[in-house]
């Protein structure tokens, strides 16, 4: 990948030289670390657990961490910016460190200073968080979540099940969403902080996954697990507007990793062009069209994803530049992916070449931290509310 120094400001972000070093540094973590063993993770569909000790000599498990908890505390550009270059190497790698991220936001979200102290610390030296919203038959629709938290005296009562959370089997702390009054539905929804190994919960299957296969997936089966009511974030009832809250922040980040996906894929073809055509003229004006029209998404993509960040880091509302991040990034990655397939043919299919794996791992970018048609719904519905007051203008103008 070339850092991106090209192009006039009004058109296009440019980064600045501490962006353009930690860009570098992410790089360098990646090509050392995470490409020469991705494909060995990705057959044997085993947890990398040596990248947690690596990454957090690399400073990332915190990066997103204020300096005042012990993180490094980068903005949420830079943050896209190491996402995507580990996205590049292998999107495994990135789910692991990016949905860390995840698990902790609820708590910059909504704790207090001892709730982030006691829920950060962990991490800072080296742990991973886990967000423990998903059930099963509550995945896009969480109002169908069977989660309960019955209150009994200075504790809380946990019972129910959470599905597909990412490093549930390694987190060394957890966000778990439970319902305080199942009668309200959503907004009877909380959010608790828990620790790993208490009683009662209780790490279940394994899931076998199609793509980012290295990534850790699990059930959670929680069983009477008792949580102190110092535990609970904000108030009984919060929980949904902190779980969306936090996927708000993070699903930019999604994007991110997905470009980077986009951009290995037209990498590994310009490779295998290179090494078929020594001479470019040989190669078809159909192919070269083709490979342009990729380059076009991915800086789109890009270029999308970092506009989400800045619009964040610049303290202005973001829930439709978020959606709008994610869904292009993703999007794009298994659109590009795909094409970068086709044009390998044959080589392109076989489990050799790096794109076939970069197909599956670009499906579940479409899929995850809510759904591709989740996000179409937030953003039309931005789009109805900014029409209904102009309808109700029209009509009061006649």
């Amino acid at each position: 990948m070339v850092p991106e120094t090209e192009g006039k400001v009004e058109k296009t972000m440019i980064l600045t030289p501490q962006q353009q070093e930690i860009q570098r540094l992410a790089r360098e973590f990646t090509e050392k670390n995470i490409i020469p063993v991705a494909g060995e993770y990705d057959r044997s569909g085993e947890f990398p657990e040596f990248i947690i000790n690596k990454a957090k000599e690399a400073g990332l498990l915190d990066m997103a961490i204020p300096k005042q908890f012990g993180g490094r505390g980068l903005d949420a550009v830079t943050q896209g910016i190491v996402l995507e270059e580990i996205g590049y190497g292998c999107a495994a790698f990135a789910t692991i460190i990016g949905v860390s991220i995840l698990g902790f936001c609820p708590v910059m979200l909504a704790g207090t200073d001892e709730q982030k102290k006691f829920y950060l610390d962990p991490v800072v030296q080296g742990g991973l968080a886990a967000f423990a919203l998903t059930e099963p038959g509550a995945g896009s629709d969480v109002g169908a979540a069977k989660t309960t938290a019955r209150k009994e005296g200075n504790e809380y009562l946990l019972n129910g099940s959470k599905c597909f959370i990412t490093s549930g089997g390694y987190a060394k702390v957890f966000t778990i969403f439970a319902l305080t009054d199942p009668t309200k539905g959503v907004r009877g929804l909380s959010a608790f902080l828990v620790k790993a190994g208490q009683p009662g919960l209780i790490v279940a299957k394994h899931e076998n996954k199609l793509g980012i296969r290295g990534s850790n997936t699990v059930e959670l089966l929680i069983q009477d697990l008792r949580v102190p009511a110092s535990q609970l974030l904000g108030k009984e009832g919060d929980g949904m507007k902190i779980a969306m809250g936090s996927l708000d922040i993070t699903r930019p980040m999604i994007g991110a990793q997905s470009v980077g996906i986009a951009q290995r894929a037209l990498d590994e073809c310009l490779k295998y062009f290179q090494n078929k055509y020594p001479d470019p003229r040989k190669l078809g004006q159909a192919a070269q069209f083709r490979l342009a029209e990729m380059r076009i998404q991915t800086e789109a993509a890009r270029q999308t994803v970092r506009h989400a960040l800045a619009v964040r880091d610049a303290g202005l509302p973001y829930t439709v530049e978020s959606a709008i991040a994610k869904t292009m990034g993703s999007d794009t990655a298994m659109r590009v992916a795909t094409d970068a397939l086709e044009l390998l043919g044959a080589h392109g299919y076989s489990h050799d070449c790096v794109v076939e794996k970069l197909v599956r791992d670009a499906k579940i970018q479409q899929i995850y931290e809510g759904t591709n048609q989740v996000q179409r719904l937030v953003i039309a519905g931005q789009l109805m509310a900014s029409i209904q007051p102009q309808a109700q203008a029209a009509k009061a103008g006649r």
